[in-house]
C-alpha cells in the first residue's frame, strides 16, 4: 500500500516513520511513504506558498497553484490514490473508515497550515477528514495518525493477525480491561475470572466490561452499536449492579 503525503513541513516526518512498526513495514515493503513539498511546486526564486487573504483577516492562507501542482505530481505516480484533505471541517476519522481505506492501493494525504487552503484546493480532492474536534498547527500530526491506524490494517503489518479481531471500535465497542503478570501489585489484584481458566466464564466477562466500559465512557458509541440479546441481558446486569 502507497502513502502519499503533501505537505509543507517534510522534515515532521522521517523520524516517527522509522520508527516501530511502521518503520518495519516501510523496511519490508508492505506499505511505501512518499513525502512531497509543496514548497517544491511554488513559484518564483522564494517558493511562496501561502498569502494574504481576500476580504482580510488574521494569518496567511496556502495558495491553490502550488498545492494542485503537488497533487496532479503526486497522481502521475499512483493516479487511483485516494485524496484526502485533513480538516477540522472534515467528516470524522473512524475505524470502519480506517478499514475502507486499508483496501486503497494508494492514498493522498494533503495537510494544511496557517489559516487553512484556498477554498479552490477542495475541487482537486476526494473528501476531507478530522480526526477529532480541536485544531492543530497543522495536518502533518493527522497525516501520522491516519498512516498509524490505516497501515496496521494492511495484511502482514501485525505479526499476530488475531490481535486485530477485537479492539476497541471494531464492533462499535471499547475494548475490555487487560491484565499480565504479577498477579498482584500493590494490593491490586487481577479479576478472578482471568485466572480461573473457564474460558466461557472469561468471555462473558470481557463481553460484559466492554459494555461497561463503552457505557461508562462513550455512551455515544453504545447508542448505535448492534447489540445481541445477549449484549442487552448483560447492560441490564450492569445497570443493576451500579444503581
Amino acid at each position: 500500500m502507497r502513502f502519499q503525503i503533501l505537505t509543507l513541513f517534510p522534515d515532521f516526518f522521517p523520524s516517527p516513520l522509522a520508527a516501530s512498526l511502521i518503520g518495519k513495514a516501510i523496511r519490508r515493503g508492505l506499505i511505501e511513504v512518499e513525502v512531497l513539498n509543496i514548497r517544491d511546486f511554488a513559484f518564483g526564486a522564494h517558493r511562496v506558498a501561502d498569502d494574504a487573504p481576500y476580504g482580510g483577516g488574521q494569518g496567511m492562507v496556502m495558495k491553490v497553484e502550488p498545492v494542485v501542482a503537488a497533487i496532479e505530481a503526486a497522481a502521475r505516480s499512483a493516479p487511483s490514490a485516494r485524496r484526502l484533505l485533513l480538516s477540522p471541517r472534515g467528516r470524522p476519522f473512524t475505524q470502519p473508515l480506517a478499514a475502507e481505506l486499508a483496501r486503497e492501493a494508494a492514498v493522498l494525504l494533503l495537510c494544511g497550515h496557517y489559516e487553512g487552503l484556498d477554498e479552490r484546493v477542495r475541487q482537486f480532492v476526494d473528501d476531507e477528514l478530522s480526526i477529532g474536534d480541536y485544531v492543530l498547527a497543522g495536518g502533518e500530526a493527522a497525516a501520522l495518525v491516519v498512516i498509524d491506524a490505516v497501515a496496521r490494517l494492511v495484511p502482514g503489518f501485525v505479526g499476530n493477525a488475531g490481535s486485530l479481531a477485537e479492539e476497541s471500535f471494531d464492533d462499535g465497542l471499547l475494548e475490555y480491561p487487560q491484565y499480565t503478570r504479577p498477579e498482584v501489585f500493590r494490593t491490586i489484584a487481577v479479576p478472578p475470572v482471568l485466572l480461573s481458566g473457564n474460558h466461557a466464564a472469561i468471555a462473558r466477562w470481557r463481553s460484559k466490561e466492554r459494555l461497561r466500559l463503552t457505557r461508562r465512557r462513550r455512551p455515544d458509541l453504545l447508542a448505535h452499536a448492534d447489540l445481541g440479546e445477549e449484549d442487552r441481558k448483560l447492560l441490564r446486569e450492569i445497570e443493576e449492579e451500579e444503581k
